[in-house]
């Protein structure tokens, strides 16, 4: 049996590969998605102080810090047992959603446009950001001014771009000053217009790829992501639902106290990355899929004008529940639309320029979990304390996590599909590879367990004879 392996995936935040092994005719036999990188944040912040973590596991991604130290808050406000106020979560709410736009604004523009704008089978020499500059500058001109708008929202709420200390337990550090304020919405139109005209570019060009949309990880599969009580969509605050791949609602209304009792993890042995799963349907039937593409499932309805036209276009065009992977680069499209109309109301609210922006207590509970809507999906922060407030236990489950299963199988079911081996050509496997991209993993983020990983240990003596086997699960 022959085996092709593409390391590293490019275009991707963190370290990964995939194997693909083929059977004497060439033909696909098996694929895998290994994330090769494992870091130890659910172990080393055992010690510290709960009022750390915001800070500790906002390191854990450059990209997208402001998720983690949301999580971390959120999960912090619940040891504090306090409810912050309005204005704090208002404010929160704020840099999230420009948090969405620059991220989105990044994988879009960035990671994935070489694949659509250059072409999938393009010279790979220039199928990157350098070649989109080159080919295409007036839409990477959009992306970069996209995501710096995304960025000085942040800044002008934070003072910093990556890493601010600015959103703690209890709330945030400072308000929002007047100036900070007019800025962003002067700033505003432009960035409206620019994810105006970039969802049309994206809509009219769709007919291109009816072969990925129909083979990108297209398997129906339960999707999750947070909504209202209305069954609108939310990225900081509300319940997690599921629904099915029927569109039926599975589970509706779990609050991020009771995460346990619906999501599983379990470890693979091709990776460092956990797996969760419905526990209901349990290990490996439960997948789910989260992310941009999972929320618009999930959800009945955005709950913004422009992004409630766009997502009813959305299901007109790809059905009542949209499967293919292809389509999360629409979907995060149609998210910043619904980001930079949220911006635009919360910024009209008199209340947003309020002075008390930060509620204070000790440890009131031993125990406090904090769930949002990253970009890629569903985030959630669990902590354990002891009565002087130290962590005792704490489990990450990111986004990236959630959507481990769906993506093995997306890479095994492009690999069938396009992979040819007694033709290889550098195309096929940059679909493959553009598979994974579609999800926007964030590695870095992913990979934290201190627990015991399914692997094998094989003792083989010098002509590859294997003398013993250990085997973990």
């Amino acid at each position: 049996m022959k085996r092709i392996t593409i390391e590293p995936v490019s275009r991707i935040e963190g370290h990964a590969k995939i194997t693909i092994r083929l059977d004497d005719q060439g033909h696909v036999a098996g694929a895998e998605f290994h994330v090769t990188q494992v870091r130890g944040f659910e172990k080393f912040t055992e010690g510290h102080p709960y009022y750390e973590m915001p800070g500790i596991t906002a390191r854990i991604c450059g990209i997208c810090p402001i998720s983690h130290l949301l999580a971390a808050s959120k999960a912090c406000d619940a040891i504090m047992a306090v409810r912050i106020p309005p204005v704090a979560k208002k404010l929160r709410e704020l840099v999230h959603f420009a948090q969405i736009v620059q991220s989105h604004a990044l994988s879009f523009f960035y990671l994935s446009a070489p694949d659509f704008l250059l072409g999938m089978d393009s010279d790979p020499a220039s199928r990157n950001v350098l070649g989109v500059i080159a080919g295409h500058p007036e839409l990477a001109r959009d992306g970069i001014e996209l995501r710096k708008f995304g960025l000085q929202v942040i800044e002008g709420l934070a003072q910093e771009r990556v890493h601010p200390s600015w959103i703690v337990p209890g709330g945030v550090a400072t308000p929002l000053t007047v100036a900070a304020r007019d800025r962003i919405l002067f700033e505003l139109p432009e960035a409206k217009a620019i994810a105006d005209r970039t969802l049309r570019f994206f809509k009219g060009a769709l007919d291109n790829y009816k072969e990925e949309i129909e083979f990108f990880g297209s398997a129906p599969t339960m999707y999750a992501g947070m909504v209202d009580r209305k069954g609108n969509l939310q990225l900081y605050d509300g319940d997690l639902r599921f629904r099915s791949a029927a569109g039926d609602i599975v589970e509706d209304h779990i609050p991020a106290d009771d995460y346990a009792q619906w999501i599983g993890e379990a470890s693979l042995r091709e990776s460092y990355l956990k797996a969760p799963f419905f526990k209901p349907q349990g290990f490996p039937g439960g997948v789910y899929r989260v992310g941009a593409l999972g929320r618009l499932n999930a959800a009945d309805q955005c709950g913004t004008p422009n992004a409630d036209r766009e997502f009813r276009e959305f299901h007109e065009r790809f059905g009542a529940v949209a499967h293919s992977a292809f389509l999360y680069h629409y979907a995060r499209l149609i998210e910043i639309v619904y980001a930079l109309e949220r911006i635009e109301g919360l910024l009209a609210d008199p209340q947003i320029l309020e002075t008390h922006v930060r509620a204070t207590a000790g440890v009131n509970a031993l125990e406090g979990v904090g769930m949002i809507e990253a970009p890629r999906g569903t985030l959630i922060h669990h902590y354990k304390v002891n009565e002087e407030g130290a962590i005792t236990w704490a489990n990450l489950i990111v986004a990236t996590g959630h959507n481990n299963l769906a993506i093995g199988r997306a890479v095994q079911q492009v690999s069938e599909h396009f992979v040819d081996g007694t033709r290889l050509n550098e195309g096929m496997l940059n679909r493959v590879s553009a598979v994974v991209r579609a999800y926007d993993p964030c590695l870095s983020c992913s990979t934290h367990s201190s627990g015991l990983l399914a692997m094998t240990l094989r003792l083989v003596d010098a002509d590859g004879t294997i003398l013993d086997e250990l085997a973990t699960d």
